[in-house]
């Protein structure tokens, strides 16, 4: 297991879950948010943005975070493991409100320096629309590949933690 990704709603824990797999699995993390966000919030040229992409997916050890699903299947081409976290809206939501108080006029470890921590309605709306817009779609495009690739789907808490548990024992 050399390149996995971690895909989800925001505020699912994909970032919280990619340091504990690098801890047992000592791999490098690429949060694509960190380099998606160029400074005051600023998004990546989607030229540009692909680019990078196809160079950190041909790069031989891995985590990857992050959604962006334009650039999904060049992560799912090179993965070994696909991980969804398809966690519950209310804990989504519950976590990027949290996140916001926590990291108050501060930047988060997974983001660029220069992109405080921000909580606007845009992105309340889209954590909240995320499991009738992006859900359905990941969940397909999962079943398309589960046949040549390890997919993991871990919908709450316990199955989270059963599943590092079982990692952490190899």
């Amino acid at each position: 297991m050399d390149r996995l990704i971690v895909i989800g709603c925001s505020g699912s824990g994909k970032s919280t879950l990619s340091q504990k797999l690098h801890k047992i699995l000592q791999l490098p993390i690429i949060h694509l948010d960190r380099y998606y966000w160029q400074a005051n919030w600023q998004a990546t040229e989607q030229e540009a943005w692909d680019q990078k992409v196809t160079e950190f997916a041909l790069t031989d050890r891995w985590i990857i975070d992050g959604n962006y699903s334009r650039t999904l299947d060049i992560r799912i081409e090179r993965a070994d493991v696909i991980v969804f976290l398809d966690m519950p809206r209310w804990l989504c939501m519950y976590r990027i409100v949290k996140r916001r108080i926590q990291y108050h006029g501060r930047t988060r470890p997974d983001l660029n320096e220069d992109c405080p921590e921000k909580l606007d309605i845009g992105f309340l709306k889209w954590v909240w629309n995320y499991r009738k817009r992006n859900r359905i779609k990941t969940l397909e495009k999962l079943k398309q590949v589960k046949e040549h690739q390890k997919v993991v789907i871990i919908r709450n808490k316990k199955q989270l933690e059963e599943w590092i548990e079982q990692l952490s024992s190899y």
